[in-house]
């Protein structure tokens, strides 16, 4: 594939490894939203989730807020990543929900399992590090390719 911008061929495999891990990492984070969203509620994610004794150390207000931004940032922005739209800032804002889980994870429990974090910031580090031309299937490319 050429790139019109630089005159350059992008290698098919390096278009369809940055489309893999964006729809990955998209589904899962789109999926985990929707789960606490529409099955549970994020009323129950944070009953369950958030124990008494953090309420020693936060406040209850910003508990629930979290909760829900979290929750809802999964969501929206798991649909955004699985079609490609404002890309950058999407991840930015999954990136913060991945350092307050890990922050509220270790809250919890000092020793916990790293898995429900690890993985997804492995995949969310990569997308932010590779080139964004090779983000080719991807509302954010159509667009600009639109304007230019």
């Amino acid at each position: 594939m050429i790139d019109n911008k630089m005159n350059v061929d992008i290698p098919t495999n390096k278009t369809i490894a940055v489309l893999t891990i964006r729809l990955v990492l998209g589904f899962i984070f789109l999926m985990q939203g929707y789960g606490k969203v529409f099955k549970f509620g994020v009323n129950k994610v944070y009953g369950n989730f958030f124990k008494p004794s953090h309420g020693e150390l936060l406040p209850d207000f910003l508990l629930q807020a979290t909760a829900y931004y979290t929750s809802y940032i999964e969501l929206i922005g798991g649909l955004l990543l699985v079609i490609g739209l404002a890309r950058d800032y999407v991840l930015y804002a999954l990136a913060s929900v991945l350092v307050i889980v890990t922050f509220g994870h270790g809250l919890s429990e000092p020793i916990w399992d790293l898995s429900h974090v690890m993985y997804r910031l492995i995949l969310l580090v990569a997308l932010l590090l590779l080139p964004k031309a090779w983000d080719r299937f991807s509302v954010d490319y159509f667009i600009g390719k639109m304007r230019g």
